[in-house]
């Protein structure tokens, strides 16, 4: 099978890899606005030829959408208007709701197939592209009913030979829990780098002092603007919502602390402790 992979950074890039070593991909044609993106990939040996989006899709069976969601809302009518019944088309976008009330409509929203990848890192660009970044891992699938049955099969069974978990999802229910697991964790992330590079004029004590609770609680903070500001754009109903009750937690713990309450904190800790049931 020829595949397309349209923005060949880290999810792109990881995922033109991963379809060549697992077989499903005999050849991966990589499309990307930013030319240096495309020679680095080639380079890299990610992909195995660069296009653009006509010639590209003329000779692909799956193509693959691996680009912001601001980007992806400008792409994909005009990339389905130039599909047949040959084409399968998904997106690994982290929103979903206002890319599928697009395309609802469209004579050929059955061959698109939204779904999301439970992975990544905080880095982006080709040269973050990593094998295996998806295994074991979860891809979310989203309002597959409203697919074509031989289009869900075939992404069913790449995300298989993945090594993934399947999540069957609507656009709502998909939007609103990564609000609650995934945006607030980078929004938090960059909030804590703000504060910190604020307060601690002396970056070299950050760098000597900053252990491994810091740096893991932070490192979410290296992650593309490019790519989470429309994130949190398109989300940002969600956004919200979680971040309220986030500030709200915040501000009891900050009262907790003035009063000196340390037995109603240490009772809050301890309620907290309760994710390790959950995240083992």
């Amino acid at each position: 099978m020829i595949a397309t992979i349209i923005g060949v950074g880290l999810i792109g890039g990881s995922l033109a890899l991963s379809l060549k070593e697992k077989g499903i991909a005999n050849w991966i044609i990589g499309v990307d606005f930013n030319e240096a993106n495309l020679k680095r990939a080639q380079e890299l040996k990610i992909i195995d030829e660069a296009s653009d989006i006509e010639d590209a899709m003329n000779r692909s069976q799956l193509i693959i959408l691996a680009i912001p969601v601001d980007a992806m809302l400008k792409a994909l009518p005009s990339i389905l208007d130039k599909i047949n019944k040959t084409h399968v088309i998904m997106d690994v976008g982290s929103t979903k709701q206002q890319i599928l009330q697009l395309v609802s409509g469209h004579p050929h929203r059955g061959r698109f197939v939204a779904a999301h990848p439970m992975a990544g890192t905080e880095y982006s660009g080709p040269d973050a592209a990593i094998p295996n970044l998806f295994a074991q891992k979860t891809m979310v699938l989203c309002d597959v009913k409203n697919s074509d049955e031989d289009a869900v099969e075939l992404i069913e069974t790449v995300v298989d030979q993945l090594n993934m978990r399947i999540v069957y999802m609507n656009a709502e229910e998909h939007d609103l829990h990564t609000a609650y697991v995934s945006h607030i964790s980078h929004i938090t992330s960059f909030a804590l780098a703000l504060t910190v590079l604020k307060k601690e004029k002396e970056q070299g004590r950050i760098f000597e002092l900053a252990s491994g609770g810091f740096e893991s609680t932070v490192r979410l903070a290296k992650s593309s603007p490019d790519m989470w500001v429309p994130i949190f754009k398109h989300n940002r109903h969600n956004v919200l919502d979680v971040l309220e009750e986030h500030i709200k937690q915040l501000e009891q713990m900050k009262q907790l602390l003035q009063d000196e309450d340390y037995d109603t904190f240490y009772k809050l800790i301890q309620k907290s402790n309760k994710i390790r049931k959950i995240l083992k």
